[in-house]
């Protein structure tokens, strides 16, 4: 359910429900000559649109405006849109905070911008796990009082944190294709995987016919693209998300 179309009553049961809370993640790229800017961000979109359509959720509103970083081409008639870490992680500390004081306890956000070195961390996927982190800790003291942790009543946090229902869980950042998918899928910026990947999810963000042979070798294995490769990396990502979620 979209959070935007919600009325009261539909928010209740959802926070009642603990249903979950999905942040589609993501940026505004320079991602060759052949596929949309918003690649990154348009995948989990759609993941996430297959996903509703069998589970009760909350989706909300997708954000595009990460860190894209100028590190594949300069801005300048290409496209990418970069925003400074520093201020995204202002931003989502507020959003995170804002969901928490709503009610949520169950929020989501998957991204798929330079996640194949996810536990390292990447700016865009950094600053909304800190910011995640940030919002917790001042809910719980603003809603708790100093102290929280070390009362009497947190005497089971440390068996709370052994099934994973403590606090810290209410926000979680995950990357859309893990270590384990990335060794069954390729894994690249514009080759043959996103490229697949968009033609199965999203074919309208696809233009072979504007495929250069020599920009970048980035793009080099996007020639051999299909959609059905990318049917593949789809239901990799389903089944995973479907684990997180219902999980």
């Amino acid at each position: 359910m979209r959070y935007e179309l919600m009325l009261p009553h539909q928010l209740r049961r959802a926070i009642d429900e603990n249903w979950p809370v999905v942040l589609p993640l993501g940026v505004l790229e320079y991602h060759g000559e052949h596929m949309a800017f918003g690649m990154d961000t348009i995948a989990v979109i759609k993941l996430v649109d297959l996903l509703e359509q069998e589970m009760q959720m909350v989706v909300l509103p997708p954000f595009y405006y990460g860190a894209a970083s100028y590190a594949v081409e300069p801005p300048e008639r290409n496209g990418s849109v970069h925003a400074d870490a520093g201020k995204l992680a202002l931003f989502a500390e507020e959003l995170f905070l804002g969901l928490l004081r709503v009610g949520f306890r169950n929020i989501h956000g998957f991204i798929h911008h330079q996640t194949e070195n996810f536990v390292a961390g990447m700016p865009t996927d950094l600053a909304f796990k800190f910011a995640g982190r940030q919002a917790i800790f001042r809910f719980l003291e603003k809603q708790r009082g100093e102290g929280w942790w070390g009362n009497n009543e947190m005497a089971d946090y440390y068996a709370q944190h052994a099934t994973g229902s403590d606090p810290f869980n209410w926000i979680k950042i995950h990357p859309l294709m893990d270590a384990a998918i990335i060794a069954q899928y390729p894994f690249d910026h514009a080759g043959i995987g996103e490229t697949s990947l968009m033609m199965a999810l999203c074919p309208e963000a696809v233009d072979m016919d504007r495929f250069p042979e020599n920009k970048g070798w980035y793009t080099a294995s996007a020639k051999d693209a299909s959609a059905e490769l990318g049917r593949k990396g789809r239901d990799l990502v389903l089944a995973r998300m479907r684990t997180l979620l219902k999980g």
